[in-house]
């Protein structure tokens, strides 16, 4: 029989404790994999499995890696998958420690804060997914299908060492589940403009990445005889038209749910505007184009992120590069984003090709029961809040398994600022004890329904 999870407001000091201890691990991915320091993942792999004794005794664990993906067998033996449970144990560099108030890697716990690299991305999800396991098993709870956890270690180098390869055992296998579950979307509080109510953005997708490399060689020589233009200047040129001409505004259907999900939360006059947003789109688009954090939900976003070139102010240079990145709309691909630069840089001279990894914009419908279970275990766990759907604006693990379920989903319950929501990558990175109590009572929430007897 299922028992139900037991709601909480907190976390006490030990289950506070093993999430700090798992911050101190400076589990930092880098590009180049010589640079990163594996001694720190052993100590992490170490610490989780001290800390779940349950978990590890009685689910399967392969290593990818470092990465871990664990099979929890399910009681109906019925070889179907109601859930892959995707976090992922790496993190980002801290580029200035001195701006923190407490060190990144000290793991610090006071009375309202657990503080540290990887408090909200993604350690945080890791440990309030094995915490949930753990006290679901000592309670004699298992689900009905089996479920997975895959917990990637290069999330943040794009995964291909870890999600990469626990995605294709699970290809191997068989595997298609009904959910996927993963990090992006959160429970926000005076972000959504117009919106007084917590609005919870469960994201059924993400939008591509890719960045193009703008490059041009020239001859050279003397900056007192320079010619017409310079390689920097031409360089220059080109970087100015492809910000200058953005690809076009559009309502996509996932925004057009998303407002539509937001309208009866919403004040007028957007309210009504909301009820017509279909037919006035180039309206909807133009107004969420306002603001930075909307308009990257209605148009492919251009960034010019690097420009160099020259050894020496009197000497012209013979070569130059820039570097732009671009998050894809659902619609747009990455072979658009290249047309798009040729076309508008109009410059044979410029070499336009792509830089290190891209990926497709994806996304699933957000309508269907499955969907619907996770929008009810969120309210369940913050009753009061108003649900809706988006797109991560970044990149995931979740994309290396979008063919393996029916209905994904990037989501945590907790509760942000938009304050909070730049300490993400950034400094004094934290999670309340509130918001991983709110963690851990989802994903505990989650496993009694996927352990209920289907109707």
């Amino acid at each position: 029989m299922t028992r139900t999870a037991p709601a909480a407001t907190t976390v006490d000091d030990a289950t506070a404790e093993r999430l700090a201890v798992a911050l101190r691990c400076v589990t930092v991915s880098r590009e180049d994999d010589s640079a990163t320091d594996h001694t720190q993942f052993d100590r992490l792999a170490a610490h989780l499995e001290e800390s779940f004794p349950l978990v590890h005794a009685r689910l399967e664990c392969e290593l990818f890696g470092h990465s871990r993906l664990y099979r929890w067998p399910g009681s109906a033996d019925t070889g179907r998958t109601s859930a892959i449970l995707l976090a992922h144990m790496d993190v980002v560099p801290v580029d200035d420690p001195d701006r923190w108030t407490h060190p990144p890697f000290a793991g610090t716990v006071d009375a309202e804060f657990i503080w540290g690299r990887g408090a909200i991305d993604d350690k945080s999800r890791v440990l309030a997914i094995l915490e949930a396991v753990e006290a679901a098993l000592a309670a004699g709870v298992q689900p009905r299908d089996t479920v997975y956890l895959a917990f990637g270690h290069d999330e943040e180098v794009f995964g291909d060492q870890g999600a990469v390869r626990m995605a294709a055992r699970l290809r191997e296998a068989g595997v298609h589940a009904e959910l996927l579950l993963d990090e992006g979307g959160v429970i926000t509080t005076g972000v959504a403009d117009g919106v007084d109510t917590p609005v919870a953005t469960i994201m059924v997708g993400e939008k591509g990445y890719a960045t193009v490399r703008l490059s041009i060689a020239a001859i050279g020589g003397h900056s007192s005889m320079p010619g017409r233009q310079t390689a920097v200047g031409q360089l220059a040129r080109a970087v100015a038209r492809v910000q200058d001409h953005p690809f076009p505004l559009r309502l996509t259907p996932v925004t057009l749910d998303m407002l539509t999900r937001l309208r009866d939360v919403m004040k007028e006059p957007r309210r009504s505007l909301l009820s017509i947003a279909r037919f006035v789109a180039p309206a909807v688009t133009r107004i969420m184009a306002a603001r930075p954090q909307s308009e990257a939900l209605v148009r492919t976003t251009t960034a010019p992120t690097v420009i160099r070139g020259g050894v020496k102010p009197n000497v012209l240079p013979q070569k130059a590069e820039a570097f732009v990145n671009f998050r894809i709309l659902p619609g747009d691909s990455v072979a658009d984003v290249l047309a798009h630069c040729r076309k508008v840089i109009r410059d044979p001279e410029i070499t336009v090709e792509l830089a290190g990894a891209s990926s497709e914009p994806s996304a699933t419908p957000s309508a269907g029961p499955v969907f619907d279970l996770v929008a009810a275990v969120a309210e369940a766990t913050v009753p009061g809040i108003a649900v809706t759907v988006g797109l991560v604006p970044g990149a995931t693990d979740s994309r290396h398994y979008d063919d393996l379920a029916g209905t994904r989903c990037n989501f945590a319950p907790i509760i942000l600022t938009g304050a909070d929501l730049e300490r993400i990558h950034g400094s004094d990175e934290r999670i309340s004890r509130a918001n991983y109590a709110r963690l851990i009572t989802f994903n505990r929430l989650l496993i009694d329904r996927l352990a209920a007897p289907r109707d």
